[in-house]
């Protein structure tokens, strides 16, 4: 349970109805968009297959009357699709974590994309359990996000944010982008919300007395 009156995720005071949760409303809903629309036959995960053809992804020619992209395959996007790779790979891992806790089943069973639907789904189910009560549910809404954005641009071909190396006080760089959420510094363990760590200066700079 969250003492907090505060979102753990953007920092936002939390609302009367939302005390003793670790993350909004907001945040919440966006933690289950980025999972929905990773998942189905039309989800950002299947379509991936159709960016493994070099030039596909960078605004070339889409490849079409084969079911096996032509080789050498871009190996960016086989990567987001191996099975330990930062799509399921991670969101298996979560669903492990969350097993522990007597909320999920892990299924390796089938192919990879009903691997990852099982994944999803398990984690859409247990979304409103978490948000109440893992604490480190601001860790499980940065690592959705990423994999989201990074599916994403391959699928879109939309170019990655501009990473902004910012300073913590305690003098470690902590790099971000525009749109991220917020972080905590691995140097001191300070939290900081989406606004706050874009107020810091940037790193390398020196920061006058």
């Amino acid at each position: 349970m969250n003492e907090s009156t505060e979102c753990l995720i953007c920092r936002s005071g939390l609302y009367a109805d939302e005390l003793g949760r670790y993350a909004c409303r907001p945040c919440t809903e966006r933690i289950d968009g980025n999972l929905r629309a990773l998942a189905g036959p039309g989800g950002l995960y299947a379509r991936l297959s159709a960016q493994l053809a070099p030039g596909v992804g960078n605004g070339g020619p889409a490849v079409s009357g084969s079911r096996t992209a032509p080789v050498p395959l871009r190996l960016e996007v086989l990567n987001l699709m191996t099975a330990g790779g930062p799509v399921l790979g991670s969101l298996e891992t979560w669903v492990r974590d969350w097993r522990e806790h007597g909320r999920a089943e892990v299924c390796e069973a089938g192919t990879l994309q009903q691997r990852l639907d099982h994944a999803v789904g398990t984690l859409r189910f247990n979304l409103q359990w978490a948000v109440a009560n893992h604490e480190a549910v601001d860790e499980f809404a940065r690592e959705t996000s990423l994999i989201y954005r990074q599916c994403e641009a391959q699928v879109t071909g939309e170019r990655r944010p501009r990473v902004i190396p910012v300073a913590c006080p305690c003098g470690t760089t902590l790099r971000v982008t525009l749109d991220t959420a917020g972080c905590r510094c691995p140097g001191c363990g300070q939290q900081y919300g989406h606004s706050e760590v874009l107020q810091l200066p940037m790193a390398g700079r020196r920061i006058a007395a």
